[in-house]
């Protein structure tokens, strides 16, 4: 039979035409590697703040950030830092980035990690609950000038910038760090960006060993080598130790031993890349096209306001540097380059042998110091008796084991990240130094201080909107009663810790009638049931009761008798539910309330006028105020 002749037709052509293109695309995919899972562990201070927006303008054909948590045992109060990253994602318009901080989980007497081990203790004082003291943590100043007050509320900049998203901090819904963690881990292979103490991580590590081949890269902020350690409220004690590694050495000796790689940005690095006068200048000049540059350059006004020290010329350092954002861009361009031995653009780097003291010795004694040996027939997590864990460890800032008669710089080690020989360290690579940038006389003395730049003002990926751009018609209205012709009744000030309660008080007082009950102020305690950040809360509730002529002072953040970085008290309050996360964050309720215009502000700020008045002020003015009847 004589078949017939098929002649081709154009649709035909096009549809064989359409397919191969396909298949030239599906082939072009298919060796295109797929974006580098990221993951980021972060304690939301302020430099971290400016590593996350630079991360978060990557491209993502390339990066793909899965998750971040939230390090809740340093420098950041988990339910003011959880809040703010929430609103940052939403003005970067990545709500699809799962969000993780907390938990109420434990550490059994045996050592057993039981789930969601919230990170808010380090690994060594963690039990069954989230209640615990301040051993490291006690370094980190809790109140104004730098402290964890400035930090929850980002100098007062956080609530007048950023927009609200739609995501918040809610009881029982709020996904945990360990569970945020493990179901990203568990995905696919992951690279961790490490940006507080290493607790979060070291409970993953530990708690699921089989993780770990999941566990691509670990990039850590953090320790000092072949430098001087930076605990400037602890320097009489230790002076080998970085913040980050401080925070929970054993947690981060974990991870350095866990036979993950590890690439190391230190102080040694990190200390090769100030912030100077002139960078500052440039930064204002022409580097604030975003709404994530404008937000980075406010931040850093803010803290260059507290922090500079004087310096000659514009070259000078104003006493701040590039930490976490240069440890960010240091990782990026090593996964850009290859991990293990390929070229860095903006760092030197070389391998070097190092562990991480966790005790001092004489190893083996038992002084009491040491929760891992003392009062234990066997030692926790099978620790080796008379190991590098079994030394003393340091209880403090002022712990007199460290204290050096005659000196100034202690004796304590626990937190350094040191150069050793043999068996005791690991091989971690290195970042030494920042690289110079090539172009001769310019404001950019590092190649990476350039970068950072040009990153966040980037149109692609940039911010949507800031809170005056999300709301168009928002203005900013303080509403104050006229009770000039209303009769008053007995003159009251409110003194309150801010507890859940304390805040339906605050509006059974405002609720009173005026001729029973004349509020005239309201002070705060930063050393009961909340931070001391939370008196926000109590400036939305004014504003939303119409009572913005009501002053609110603040006060102590430790009981009376103690010193600033004291931690006596901290023991009565958990950390996590139904303590200091919930109370910060009014059980989530703080975010319905209106954003009033008045909040904290430091006392480095440009307007005197609006600067937080102190509670002993606001006594003093109502005294006044009263005498003056």
């Amino acid at each position: 039979m004589e078949k017939a002749r098929r002649t081709s037709s154009p649709s035909w052509t096009a549809a064989v035409a359409l397919v191969s293109l396909f298949a030239v695309a599906g082939v072009a995919a298919a060796g295109a590697p797929p974006p580098r899972r990221i993951l980021v562990d972060t304690d939301m201070d302020t430099d971290d703040l400016f590593a996350l927006l630079y991360i978060l303008k990557q491209d993502r054909s390339q990066f793909d950030v899965k998750a971040i948590t939230i390090s809740a045992n340093a420098w950041i109060d988990a339910g003011h830092g959880v809040d703010q990253l929430y609103d940052i994602l939403y003005m970067m318009g990545r709500d699809d980035i799962a969000v993780g901080v907390g938990g109420d989980g434990g550490i059994s007497e045996a050592g057993e990690i039981h789930p969601d081990v919230g990170g808010y203790l380090p690994l060594i004082d963690q039990g069954m609950s989230t209640v615990g003291g301040c051993r490291y943590r006690q370094a980190v100043p809790p109140g104004r000038r730098g402290g964890r007050l400035d930090t929850d509320t980002n100098g007062g900049l956080r609530r007048g910038f950023l927009p609200q998203g739609h995501r918040g901090y809610a009881p029982l819904r709020q996904p945990t760090a360990q569970q945020v963690m493990v179901d990203t881990v568990s995905a696919g292979p992951t690279t961790l960006l490490l940006f507080g103490t290493h607790t979060n991580a070291a409970l993953l590590l530990m708690a699921h060993p089989h993780l770990r081949r999941n566990v691509e890269r670990v990039y850590v902020l953090g320790g000092g080598v072949r430098v001087a350690g930076n605990l400037f409220t602890a320097y009489g004690a230790n002076p080998f130790a970085e913040f980050n590694v401080f925070g929970d050495p054993f947690a981060a000796y974990q991870v350095l031993h866990s036979g993950v790689p590890v690439t190391l940005v230190p102080l040694d690095a990190t200390n090769t890349i100030p912030v100077t006068e002139e960078y500052f200048a440039e930064f204002g000049r022409r580097w604030q096209t975003t709404p994530e540059a404008r937000y980075c350059f406010q931040s850093l006004d803010l803290v260059l306001r507290r922090h500079r020290r004087p310096a000659p010329g514009l070259h000078g350092s104003t006493g701040y540097y590039m930490w976490d954002s240069f440890a960010a861009g240091v990782a990026f361009s090593s996964m850009r380059n290859g991990d293990a031995n390929g070229a860095n653009d903006f760092a030197e780097l070389e391998y070097m042998n190092i562990t991480v003291i966790t005790s001092n010795k004489p190893y083996g004694v038992r002084d009491g110091s040491n929760p891992f040996f003392d009062g234990r027939a066997t030692p926790k997590f099978g620790l080796k008796v008379g190991g590098v864990h079994s030394g003393h460890v340091q209880t403090g800032i002022g712990d007199s084991f460290c204290l050096v008669p005659g000196s100034n710089a202690g004796r304590c080690q626990d937190g350094y990240t040191k150069e050793v020989t043999g068996s005791e360290g690991v091989r971690v690579r290195v970042a030494t130094s920042a690289k110079p940038n090539p172009v001769y006389n310019s404001a950019f003395d590092r190649e990476f201080s350039k970068n950072f730049l040009e990153v966040l003002n980037l149109a692609k990926q940039a911010g949507r909107f800031n809170i005056s751009t999300q709301f168009p018609y928002y203005r900013e209205v303080l509403y104050k009663p006229d009770f000039i012709n209303v009769s008053r009744g007995k003159p009251v000030i409110f003194d309150m810790d801010m507890s859940p309660g304390d805040f339906v008080s605050l509006i059974y007082l405002l609720k009173a009638p005026r001729e029973v009950i004349d509020l005239k102020g309201v002070l705060v305690n930063g050393n009961g049931w909340a931070n001391i950040a939370s008196i926000d809360i109590i400036y939305d509730i004014l504003h939303m009761m119409g009572r913005d002529d009501i002053p609110v002072g603040l006060g102590n953040t430790t009981a009376m008798g103690n010193p600033t970085l004291g931690c006596n008290n901290v023991y009565a309050i958990p950390l996590g539910s139904g303590g200091f996360i919930d109370s910060d964050t009014l059980y989530g309720l703080a975010r319905l309330l209106p954003r009033s215009p008045r909040r904290y502000t430091p006392e480095s700020t440009d307007d005197p006028e609006h600067r937080q008045p102190l509670a002993f002020e606001v006594w003093q003015s109502v005294r006044r105020q009263l005498l003056s009847r």
